[in-house]
């Protein structure tokens, strides 16, 4: 079994028919299996469909949306439950009693201490007793009737005119909210009864009111005694929703539902919807009933077909304008396995309402795949998903247009990741996005902008918070694929790399010419168009091998050629070891394969040219052996490393000049580059004679700024 998994694996053609037959398995099985209604409509605009005659009586059903406003009305408008809570009342009135009888005894001492203190006052026990015992009777009337507080009040009960129902003694009786008393009303009820017993005819307070008054100041004698029943409550309230109807009248057979033309205001797009979920149920009843198995099979073929073109689209758009995707394996399975997670993951969301499908995070395909591949693709395989998901998603037409405008934002926003921050920008620009285009929408289907549900811009808010989990996703598909995102590649060019790091300090020549190669190779790149990224990273490390032997290169000797007394065979061997070494090197140090690729194409199937020369005027009449003297390469086979073998030997060559002038360096370049060419270097290589000539112009401007070089003026 392990053989022929391989066999099937190695086999790229076989493998991929494989592939995108399971995938369009898998996408098929997703598909609802109901018939799908033939009509599409939004609120708003004119019906574009013939004229629509109901074929059998069907229930209007009531939007989701009226449906839920009616409940929340009914929620807030519910009667809440209280319970009066008597040892409350007992409680506080004892305590007021002692607190006014520990005062009382507290004067009486004092007075008794300094019966000759004229500043004390005299107080009258029977009036004492008087304001006290009206205090307690209407305090007792108070917590009868019963205090409510206020908090629990704004907490619970949203409409302040209703009625609540208070349990006494496990029996509920009905109040008005205004009958009961609250902790500000209750104190000032006390204050006005106490008040009124005074005499009117008195201009100041008397000395017993102002005890009293004192006694009372504190306010801590009021207590909520109504306490808020969250069980009787919730019951009453959850009794009154369950009464709400979902249907609102009945459409006879033969009656006109709407005529072409027509505007589908709310009460057609509610009619509408209700012979929609009607048609759906009906071949539902009929599909569980077995009698339909001809037409569950036939709407089958036509999701297949439909699945199928889809997955053939997107194989003809990568045969023709990605090859090199198609060809690998791996890249092949992450597109297609994006697609089916993604696309399951919409299914399950859809299937069990679990939330509202635009919190789906659709822009993360997009910005994955630009952040691997490139903008074309990644709005490619976009489309494919959302014209797929419109199959089965509600209103998918609007569903489709957001995604797709939402999707080539995403992509615009994230050129190049090469910061955290421009994540968080794409993130806003998608949330910002999809609330412009949206209220659009609802603009045009509802009319009106006060009755628009502002609370549901909040799914798009979580979708953008959904879209920054794009930094930890991309981290672990290059772990898994082999993949290379800008951001590693950012990590692996900083000169700091403990790589980069001991390149400087063992091979400092071998190090500065590196840095020069970079430098020439990104220009170069940036002018034909590539990954600049890309490029410079791997020439920065694509003589990395040169550690392992750094005194036979002459850019790391200081006087001594550790080439002297070797035959230049030997010598040849020892100058090609550096790209096997650096492979070496670059696997130990879990460098990833597109960086290795620049160590292993950097020369590609060239010739040690100075030894090989020097051995043939040496041995004139004998037999040379060439690949002794040959680089094992492979050639360059994308534009970056194309780029990188001719920057490396011009770079190189240039060192060589004796004098540096604008003829000079420009021969040197052309002669390079031109006998590359007539080589075959870059045959295997995405790039053109246009791009090379780019290339060409390139190095010699950079060369000349490097070397400082001037233009000889005439005698």
């Amino acid at each position: 079994m392990k053989k022929f998994i391989l066999l099937i694996w190695r086999n790229k053609r076989v493998y991929r028919v494989i592939i995108f037959m399971m995938t369009i398995f898998v996408v098929v099985s997703l598909f609802p299996r109901g018939s799908k209604f033939r009509y599409e409509y939004q609120k708003g605009s004119p019906w574009k469909h013939e004229n629509l005659i109901a074929p059998y009586k069907f229930t209007i059903y009531k939007l989701s949306k009226e449906l839920e406003n009616e409940r929340d009305t009914l929620r807030k408008n519910a009667k809440p439950y209280y319970t009066l809570d008597d040892s409350i009342s007992i409680r506080e009135l004892s305590r007021l009693k002692k607190r006014y009888e520990y005062k009382w005894e507290t004067y009486q001492n004092l007075l008794n201490f300094n019966p000759n203190d004229k500043n004390l006052p005299r107080y009258n026990k029977f009036l004492l007793n008087k304001y006290i015992g009206i205090v307690l009777n209407t305090l007792d009337f108070i917590y009868s009737t019963g205090i409510i507080s206020y908090d629990d009040v704004f907490k619970n009960v949203d409409n302040k005119k209703i009625s609540i129902f208070i349990v006494r003694d496990k029996v509920a009786e009905e109040f008005d909210y205004d009958e009961v008393f609250t902790l500000k009303n209750a104190y000032q009820y006390v204050m006005k009864e106490l008040h009124s017993a005074e005499p009117k005819y008195l201009t100041q307070k008397t000395f017993e009111m102002s005890f009293i008054e004192d006694l009372l100041s504190a306010k801590d004698f009021l207590k909520p005694n109504l306490i808020y029943d969250k069980l009787n409550s919730e019951a009453n309230m959850n009794a009154a929703v369950s009464e709400v109807t979902e249907t609102r009248g009945e459409v006879q057979a033969g009656e006109r539902i709407i005529f072409k033309g027509e505007v589908v205001d709310e009460n057609k797009f509610r009619i509408l919807e209700s012979y929609r979920k009607q048609y759906e149920k009906t071949y539902e009843d009929k599909e569980k009933d077995k009698t339909v198995y001809a037409n569950y099979y036939v709407i089958l073929f036509g999701q297949s077909v439909l699945v199928t073109v889809s997955f053939l689209v997107l194989f003809l758009f990568l045969s023709n304008f990605r090859k090199n995707i198609l060809r690998d394996n791996l890249k092949v399975t992450f597109l297609l396995m994006l697609i089916t997670l993604v696309i399951l993951i919409a299914n399950l969301v859809i299937n069990f309402n679990i939330v509202n499908v635009y919190v789906l995070p659709f822009a993360l395909v997009p910005m994955i795949i630009r952040t691997f591949y490139d903008s074309r693709l990644a709005l490619f395989i976009h489309i494919i998903i959302c014209l797929l998901l419109g199959f089965w998603v509600p209103n998918s037409f609007e569903f489709v247009f957001i995604q797709f405008i939402v999707g080539m934002v995403s992509i615009f926003a994230l050129a190049k990741l090469y910061r955290r921050s421009q994540l968080f920008f794409t993130s806003g620009a998608v949330v910002f996005t999809y609330c412009i285009t949206y209220l659009g929408i609802l603009i045009i289907q509802i009319g009106n902008v006060r009755e628009i549900e502002w609370r549901n811009f909040g799914w798009f808010i979580v979708n953008g918070l959904l879209l920054l989990t794009a930094y930890p996703l991309i981290y672990v598909f290059e772990r898994i694929f082999g993949f290379l995102s800008d951001v590693t590649l950012l990590e692996l060019s900083d000169s700091n790399q403990p790589l980069l790091r001991k390149m400087a300090e063992e091979v400092p020549g071998t190090f500065q010419h590196s840095m020069q190669v970079a430098n020439l190779a990104e220009e170069a790149i940036f002018q034909i168009g590539g990954s600049t990224l890309l490029v410079r990273t791997g020439a920065m490390y694509h003589d990395v091998g040169k550690m392992a032997i750094p005194l036979y290169f002459i850019e790391n000797q200081s006087g001594i050629n550790a080439h002297d007394g070797l035959d230049f065979d030997k010598s040849a061997e020892i100058i090609i070891s550096h790209v096997t070494n650096g492979v070496e090197i670059a696997k130990k140090y879990r460098l990833p394969q597109q960086v290795i690729d620049f160590i292993v194409t950097h020369h590609g199937r060239s010739r040690a040219n100075y030894f090989y020369r020097s051995f043939i005027n040496k041995y004139p009449d004998k037999v040379v052996d060439i690949a002794r003297f040959t680089y094992p390469g492979p050639p360059p086979f994308s534009k970056e490393t194309a780029v990188l073998m001719m920057a490396d030997a011009v770079e190189a060559a240039s060192r060589s000049l004796k004098v540096k002038t604008e003829e000079t360096i420009n021969k040197i370049v052309d002669d390079i580059i031109n006998s590359q060419m007539s080589e075959g270097f870059f045959d295997d290589a995405p790039i053109t004679f246009k791009e090379i000539a780019i290339v060409k112009s390139v190095f010699k401007k950079k060369l000349k700024n490097i070397y400082h070089a001037r233009i000889e003026y005439p005698k």
